[in-house]
């Protein structure tokens, strides 16, 4: 849950519950962190399109790597097991856990490796950032267009974490059923809620779809 009341899905109207709808549509509920942006479901849709903006020219394993990497180092327990399912494209298991744990060698390319370092080094402390760190990334064969997706992604994240860590915004229980080691390992800030996943009910997210498609 979190710190501050939210609206739940039931009862929400108009913009909220066209916003309510769209996550419900990819995520099979209303997910806790949606339910936050409730008195400013305008910000959830402008974040959304900045980060579709800022994923467009990004390969999905390079951006998927950057997003997991600054989400540990922001110790973001949501975001860290999202992106770390998601890295399952990718990745077994064993080797996220070993991402996770920067034992990076023999699971990543010597550029990945310095992508890595790089976000959590933004995630951790940008002012500490120096021309010598994007010397190196270049060094990788990294051009400068595609550093600055790699710093946004990463500084992205963090507006988005912890906006969601101010709010005292929790997992969804959904990630228990995660493997427990994957689970444990990437649970990283706050505890995963231990409360059902809300949902819309069905005629909602019929009112709400005949809206959104009408306009």
């Amino acid at each position: 849950m979190s710190f501050i009341e939210t609206i739940p899905p039931a009862t929400a109207q108009g913009a909220l519950r066209d916003m309510y709808s769209r996550q419900q549509s990819s995520w099979g509920y209303v997910p806790n962190y949606a339910k936050v942006f409730c008195y400013r479901p305008e910000v959830m849709a402008r974040w959304g399109r900045l980060l579709a903006e800022i994923k467009r020219p990004m390969a999905k394993r390079c951006f998927e790597l950057v997003t997991f990497s600054a989400a540990l180092e922001l110790r973001h327990s949501a975001c860290a097991l999202a992106h770390g399912r998601a890295l399952g494209e990718f990745f077994s298991e064993e080797q996220i856990l070993a991402i996770a744990a920067g034992r990076l060698a023999g699971v990543l390319s010597e550029p990945e490796q310095a992508v890595v370092e790089f976000a959590r080094q933004v995630a951790r402390d940008a002012a500490s950032v120096s021309a010598a760190h994007i010397r190196s990334l270049e060094k990788h064969g990294y051009t400068s267009a595609e550093i600055f997706d790699i710093a946004a992604t990463a500084a992205g994240r963090a507006f988005f974490t912890k906006l969601l860590d101010a709010l005292g915004v929790r997992p969804d229980s959904s990630f228990l059923a995660c493997d427990e080691a994957f689970r444990r390992a990437l649970t990283v800030g706050r505890a995963i809620d231990s409360e059902a996943c809300q949902t819309m009910p069905v005629e909602e997210l019929a009112i709400a779809a005949n809206l959104w498609e009408s306009g």
